[in-house]
């Protein structure tokens, strides 16, 4: 894997060009064949190569919480987050994987799926839904994972993402899908966007990596790898407010 913007470099350290910046941030991660296309055959995972999984790595030792939508978690077959001893110089004085935290308005999940039985301790599941959930499932949910009640009728990111926060998880990783990923940017959430460019075409109707209201959130370029005809870009957003 080599550097080609903004200098040219053939030694890469990872952990270093994607640390996070002080403070709270909010990153999503995704990948996207050349045409726009989020998903091959309904999975991302068919436009993902070596250099993709080594930075989905890296990334996740990083974070402080990985965020996925539940529709990303059943369709993936989301697990925990599983230790790496990689990450052992990544996670000093932190639990040794990131916890999961699943958005949810119904509820609708696997709660004796591995994601909840299998979680590290110290790194238990997350449910993030709102009042609107099934009061029965939001009960069963609390005997499998941390449940954070958050908005009225849906979900209220801003809120969610505060909670977190609070709860010393201010470095989010958010890996979609793309209707999530609309959410968080019309909400002006979105601090900084990884994105893997895959060299292939698929067509079809896969969604892009924003599915949902438009909006528009200013970024700059940080920096651009290279691996097989992978791109490997980090963009961080210019101003504080989306505009729509």
């Amino acid at each position: 894997m080599r550097l080609i913007h903004p200098a040219a470099s053939d030694d890469v350290d990872l952990a270093r060009v994607y640390a996070y910046p002080d403070g709270r941030c909010v990153r999503v991660n995704m990948v996207a064949s050349a045409d726009g296309g989020s998903w091959l055959d309904g999975r991302s995972g068919g436009l993902s190569g070596q250099g993709d999984r080594r930075i989905f790595g890296v990334l996740r030792g990083l974070a402080d919480v990985v965020l996925a939508g539940a529709a990303t978690v059943r369709t993936e077959g989301y697990g925990p987050a599983r230790p790496r001893e990689s990450w052992r110089p990544l996670r000093e004085g932190r639990p040794a994987a990131p916890p999961v935290a699943v958005v949810t308005r119904r509820l609708d999940l696997d709660l004796s799926g591995a994601l909840f039985a299998e979680a590290e301790p110290g790194a238990r599941t997350i449910i993030i839904t709102c009042d609107a959930a099934p009061e029965e499932r939001r009960k069963k949910a609390a005997e499998h994972a941390e449940v954070i009640v958050a908005g009225h009728d849906g979900v209220d990111l801003a809120a969610a993402v505060e909670e977190l926060g609070e709860r010393g998880l201010g470095r989010v990783l958010c890996e979609g899908g793309p209707n999530l990923n609309a959410q968080l940017a019309e909400a002006g959430l979105i601090d900084e966007l990884c994105l893997t460019l895959s060299p292939a075409l698929v067509g079809g109707d896969a969604a892009r990596i924003l599915n949902g209201p438009a909006s528009l959130t200013p970024l700059r370029l940080a920096h651009v790898l290279e691996e097989e005809g992978f791109l490997f870009t980090r963009y961080i957003r210019t101003s504080g407010e989306p505009i729509s």
